[in-house]
C-alpha cells in the first residue's frame, strides 16, 4: 500500500502563494511532492518562497488583470492542480459599504477565481486534475459587518459546485471554507481597524471559533492537500468548513 497523500510530480498553481495560507499551502504541496507555480503580486516574497522550495518557481501578475492572466498562464504546458487562494477582505455592512469598495472586493475574490481558472481549465481538464477554492465561512454563515465579502465567498461556493457539475468526469473541484485564521491578513486587519485595541479583538476573535482559538494556515493547507491527492478521488462540489466548530454552534 502506498504513503497516503503523495502528489509527487505533479504540478501545482497556488494563488496568493506567497503568504498566509497561500504560502503554507505551496510548501506543504512541495513536502508532498508537488512542483509548485507561486502566484503573488509580491515578487520579493513569491522569489524568496521559491528559492526555498525545490523545484518550485513564481509568476507575477495582477489576477484581475484579464490580459496578465491569460500571459501569466501561457507557457505552463501541464497542470494537474490549482488552488484559488488569493483574496481580500472588507469590514462593512451594507450602508458602510462605499461602491468602489464592494467592486473592488469582487474584482478580486470573484473576478480574479474566475479568470485563472477560465485560463486554467483546459490544462487541468487535459491532466483529469484537480482545483482547490479558498472560500471562508462567511459564504456560509452570516457574519456581522461583513456584507460584500460574504457576497465573495458565497459566489465562491456557489462556482465551486457549479464547476462540478460541468465537468464531472473531467476534474474534481472542491472548496473549503476556513474560520478565522492566523495569518497577515488577519493582522493586516487589525492594524486596519483596530489599531488601538489589537489586543482585545484579537481574543474576541479567538473566542469567535468555539474551540477558543485561531486556525493555523497549515490546518488549512493539509486539507488542501487532501483533496489534491488520490485519497480524495470520491470528493467533488464539496464544500469543507474547518473552522472551529463555527459553523456548528
Amino acid at each position: 500500500m502506498k504513503e497516503p497523500f503523495r502528489i509527487d510530480g505533479r504540478i501545482a498553481l497556488v494563488t496568493g502563494g506567497a503568504s498566509g495560507i497561500g504560502e503554507q499551502t505551496s510548501r506543504v504541496l512541495t513536502a508532498a511532492g508537488a512542483k509548485v507555480v507561486i502566484v503573488d503580486v509580491d515578487k520579493a516574497r513569491a522569489e524568496r518562497l521559491a528559492a526555498e522550495l525545490p523545484g518550485a518557481s513564481c509568476r507575477i501578475f495582477d489576477i484581475t488583470d484579464e490580459a496578465a492572466v491569460r500571459n501569466g498562464v501561457a507557457g505552463i504546458e501541464h497542470l494537474d492542480i490549482l488552488i484559488n487562494n488569493a483574496g481580500i477582505g472588507l469590514v462593512g455592512g451594507a450602508e458602510e459599504t462605499e461602491a468602489d469598495d464592494f467592486d473592488r472586493i469582487f474584482r478580486v475574490n470573484v473576478r480574479g477565481l474566475y479568470l485563472v481558472t477560465r485560463f486554467c481549465l483546459p490544462l487541468i481538464r487535459a491532466a483529469k486534475g484537480c482545483i482547490v477554492n479558498i472560500g471562508s465561512v462567511a459564504g456560509l454563515v452570516g457574519v456581522k459587518r461583513r456584507f460584500a465579502y460574504c457576497g465573495t465567498k458565497g459566489a465562491v461556493v456557489a462556482m465551486t459546485r457549479q464547476l462540478a457539475v460541468d465537468y464531472p468526469t473531467e476534474l474534481r473541484v472542491n472548496c473549503i471554507a476556513p474560520g478565522t485564521v492566523d495569518t497577515p491578513f488577519v493582522e493586516g486587519y487589525l492594524e486596519k481597524y483596530h489599531k488601538d485595541e489589537k489586543d482585545k479583538v484579537r481574543g474576541e476573535l479567538n473566542q469567535r471559533q468555539p474551540v477558543g482559538r485561531l486556525g493555523k494556515p497549515e490546518e488549512i493547507a493539509y486539507l488542501a492537500l487532501y483533496l489534491c491527492s488520490d485519497q480524495a478521488a470520491f470528493v467533488n462540489g464539496a464544500v469543507m468548513a474547518i473552522d472551529g466548530g463555527w459553523t456548528a454552534a
